[in-house]
Formats: structure tokens, C-alpha cells, sequence
């Protein structure tokens, strides 16, 4: 068994799309129109699970993130190599961290707004 695809709630999806391809480097894998939204999803140029940019129309949607967001608390990783390197690229294109590179022991993690909605969390995993 594997995770194939994981999703992440957005409040526009054009602009979520923008953001993770244009600014993160994602590319787009899937853009498929349902209605007034779409089957959008965006892969890393690295591999792995597909990310759903799925709309947050759901009620249950606004509170859980508010309560996520207001706590600090990331809705997902995202692995890196080089945490100084990609903090650095982030934030010259205008990506705002709301955690600073920070060494928590076995990994080094640092935390970004992806401005549509959610916390994202970057780590990179410390040699054992």
C-alpha cells in the first residue's frame, strides 16, 4: 500500500495553482472541470503523491483551518533537501514564513502561508 494522491483545501483554485506551480515549481498533473470547480492536482518535478488542490466550500472546512492556522499548525509537509537553499529561493520570490528554519533535533523544519488558506511545513530530515 501507498499514499497516491493527499489533498489540501484552497479558497480559489486558479490561485492556488499559480502559487504551487509558479512559486513552489510544482507541476500541473491533472485540471479536469467539475462543474463550478475542477479535478486539480500538481506533482513535484520530484516525484511522489499527487497533491488535490480540492475547494474549501465545505462548512466544515473554514473552522478547522481558521483553528489550524490561529494554532500555528501546519496542514501538510513537504520534504526538502536543502532547508537553508529552498527557504532562500521561497522567500526571494515573495513566499512569507511564518517559522524560521528551526532545529528541532533530528530535522530542521521551517513554516510558510501558501496564501490560499494554509500552513505548509518544509523539512529536511537530519542524518541519524
Amino acid at each position: 500500500m501507498r499514499i497516491d494522491l493527499t489533498s489540501i483545501f484552497v479558497d480559489d483554485q486558479r490561485a492556488a495553482l499559480v502559487f504551487y506551480t509558479e512559486v513552489l515549481g510544482f507541476t500541473k498533473h491533472h485540471d479536469i472541470p467539475l462543474g463550478d470547480a475542477a479535478w486539480l492536482t500538481v506533482v513535484s518535478p520530484e516525484g511522489g503523491a499527487e497533491l488535490l488542490l480540492e475547494p474549501s466550500g465545505h462548512p466544515a472546512v473554514k473552522p478547522y483551518r481558521d483553528a489550524l492556522v490561529d494554532d500555528g499548525i501546519p496542514l501538510a509537509q513537504f520534504a526538502v533537501d536543502d532547508l537553508a537553499a529552498e527557504h532562500e529561493r521561497l522567500t526571494e520570490r515573495g513566499v512569507v514564513f511564518t517559522q524560521p528554519p528551526t532545529d528541532v533535533g533530528t530535522a530542521l523544519i521551517a513554516v510558510f502561508d501558501d496564501t490560499c488558506g494554509n500552513l505548509i511545513q518544509l523539512v529536511q530530515a537530519k542524518d541519524a
